[in-house]
This record gives C-alpha cells, structure tokens and sequence, in this order.
C-alpha cells in the first residue's frame, strides 16, 4: 500500500513536469535502453553510431549526458533522472533541433513515472536477470516493471539468447509491436558468425560483414549486436556502421585499464550483481596469465539476497577476492561482508576482507605480480562513496593511481 501511494505521488510530479516543459519528448524519436546489465554501453554505441550516421542525436545514460558531440559527466548513482530535470533536459534538446534521443532507462525509474511521457519509439532490451529484488520482491516483478519500456513503442529490439525472451516476446506481439532480436542462438534475426573472443577485442561476421569490437567478452558482443539492431531499424547500413564499431573506445568506468609499469593490468568496472560480474571476471579470466584478484563489495540498503551469490561468483572465478565496501550506507559494513564471504565458502580462492576500500585496492596492487590482472569492481565510473546519508568523493580509477604510486 505504502508503495503504490509513493507511486500515485511520482505520477504527479512527473505528470507536472510534462505540462510545464509542454510534452518535449513527442517531438523526438527516443530510443529506450533496459535490462539489468549493458545498458550504458549498449546506450553509448547506439548513440556513437547514429551520431556518425550524421543523425542529431543526443544520450543520457549514467555516465554522462551528450548534446551532440557536446558531453557534461553525471556520476550518478541513480541511473534516470527525476522527472523536472529529465524533461527539462529533453525540452533543452528539442528547442536546439534535435531529433533523436538515447534514454537508458531503469526499472525504478520506470516504475516511479520518471519516464513517464517518454514517447519510446524503439525498445531495447539487454538482459533481465537477478537484481533490485529488494524493490520488486520477484524476478516476475521485476520483468514486468522492465515491459513497461515497452508501452507506446513501434520496436522491440530483444537478447534471444536471454531467459527472459520468451515473455517479453510474447508481451510485445500483445501490445502490437514489431519484434528484431539478436544473439547467438538459431533464429535471432542478427545471429553473429565466425565469433572470436580475443583478450581485448570481439571479431565476428554479420550478414556477410566481419566487425571487430575493441572491448572483450561475450557480454560486449551481446552489446555489439543490440546496438547495431537498433540503428539499422532507423536506417544506417552495415557498411556505414562498421567503421565506427570498429574504432568504439568503451565507456569511462567499464572495463577501464588504468596502465602501469609492473607488468599486471588493472581494470576498474562497475560490475555489481552477480551476472555482471561473472561476465567481468570471465573476460578478465581470458587476459590473466596468471592469477586474477578481484575487489569489490556490495551495496548496503540494496538487494541483500544476491551479496552470498556475489560472494560465490567471485570465489569462483577469481583466484584472490578481496571483499571491502561499496556504499553501504547506514548498514555495518562488516555485516554485508559477512554475508559475502557466505557464498566465498562455495568456491576456491583465496578470501580476504578489507573494509576500508583504499586499503583493499593497496593491497592488491601489493600483492599483484607480472602476468596477473586485477578488476577493481562495482563503482565504475561514480565519483562519490556513501557512507551513513553523506556522499563521500570517492574515484576507484584514481584509489588505483594512488596505489600504484606508493608501491
């Protein structure tokens, strides 16, 4: 009950803020990205490559928003914006002539009516696996929430190879939509061919073209092919889409190398749920010629049922976890770590708890020698750690600068 009338009150006040910024988004052609994992470099290719194809596109994902070649930083912990700055935003873009809009779009913000007045025209969907079931109780839930996305649209662009396919599949021809899915299993309209994983790059062959993505793992692939399904529904050809992809330099805090000369790699990463930082650690796995250690944490006042799951995922994969904080705002640090290091049991790493998140990436660098790699996962590109109410400024990719210094 509690819930529903915190909902009616976020329909209100995005219902406000479209009468007083007159609807802008109806004069747009907005491209919506959801799912749990992929969304900002999924928004961020999209956006890159219609902005190549000549298009005047604009993005707001959690890294940034972009007018064009013109980028202002976000570091936002919450993902879509409120409604008054969201559709003061998009008003701001339509009076300087744009004409297409990349939204990621979260299931909070779907489900408290921050998106509402959107007007999506295309619906692209990454994945849907286990996060926010603090918010939405179930995976159902949570799938349903993500649907939304798909209200008024034209397009459902979908990851065939993802468990939640068929429902959403079957929700789209409900609503009347036209459906394009993509992914490596037979019968995705963009099935990718001759796939090679490398340590840093993707190749594959794409109705008779061959790309190279310059980011690693399958889950960059699945990216990849998101991206290109959805700007070839507006009309840009393989042949113009290619060269870009090929050049695609990732976003700021995703699988972001911080160089050193000690002959170990550091990536920083915003993984931070349990598929996203399997996907991670996979792909890192393939760059390690000898160990991996991985540092992360997970959020307090957030989804307490998958911090076991974290904890096996990294125990699993990794060869060193080093469990520490990451937000956790009015909960014991101690106490989330403890319910990590639950699922730690399960795999075969080494375990090692360092509450204090600079002295857990010191350590690593410590303890890394020529050949390993270590990810520095869950915070990404944020520039602000919360601990208590305060918003404390926090950088994993300049912790790691400050660790490589003092070794």
């Amino acid at each position: 009950m509690l819930q529903k009338i915190k909902n009616i009150y976020h329909f209100l006040v995005a219902s406000a803020a479209l009468i007083y910024y007159r609807f802008p988004a109806k004069e747009l052609t907005v491209i919506g990205v959801t799912g749990t994992d992929g969304k900002t470099t999924t928004t961020s290719l999209i956006y890159h490559l219609l902005l190549a194809a000549g298009f005047k596109v604009a993005m707001i994902n959690s890294v940034e928003v972009c007018f064009g070649p013109k980028k202002v930083p976000t570091g936002l912990h919450v993902t879509t914006p409120d409604p008054w700055p969201l559709q003061k935003i998009i008003r701001q873009l339509v009076d300087q002539g744009f004409t297409h809009l990349v939204l990621e779009s979260t299931s909070h913000g779907l489900d408290q009516h921050r998106l509402l007045g959107s007007n999506f025209k295309i619906a692209v969907f990454t994945n849907v696996t286990h996060e926010h079931l603090d918010y939405h109780r179930t995976w159902e839930n949570y799938l349903k929430v993500k649907a939304k996305l798909m209200l008024g649209a034209k397009l459902a662009i979908l990851n065939r190879d993802d468990q939640s396919f068929k429902q959403l599949d079957k929700l789209a021809k409900k609503y009347q939509l036209r459906v394009i899915s993509y992914g490596q299993q037979p019968g995705a309209d963009f099935q990718p061919h001759k796939v090679k994983l490398k340590t840093d790059s993707s190749g594959f062959q794409l109705k008779g073209i061959n790309f190279r993505l310059p980011l690693p793992g399958v889950y960059n692939l699945d990216n990849a092919l998101a991206a290109i399904s959805a700007v070839n529904a507006l009309g840009v050809s393989f042949k113009a889409i290619q060269p870009v992809l090929n050049q695609f330099k990732g976003v700021k805090g995703r699988m972001e190398e911080v160089k050193n000369k000690f002959g170990f790699r550091v990536f920083v990463d915003f993984a931070h749920t349990p598929n996203a930082l399997a996907r991670v650690l996979t792909a890192m796995r393939l760059m390690t010629k000898k160990r991996l250690i991985a540092v992360y944490g997970s959020a307090g006042l957030r989804d307490q049922t998958k911090r076991s799951m974290m904890g096996e995922v990294g125990a699993r994969l990794a060869d060193v976890v080093i469990l520490t904080a990451e937000d956790p705002r009015t909960e014991d640090v101690n106490q989330i770590i403890s319910q990590m290091a639950q699922g730690c049991l399960k795999g075969r790493a080494k375990l090692i708890k360092q509450v204090d998140r600079q002295k857990a990436i010191n350590l690593a660098v410590r303890l890394a020698k020529s050949g390993d790699v270590i990810g520095i996962l869950g915070k990404g590109h944020e520039q602000s750690m919360c601990f208590n109410s305060i918003e404390m400024p926090w950088s994993d990719y300049r912790a790691v600068e400050r660790a490589l210094i003092s070794r």
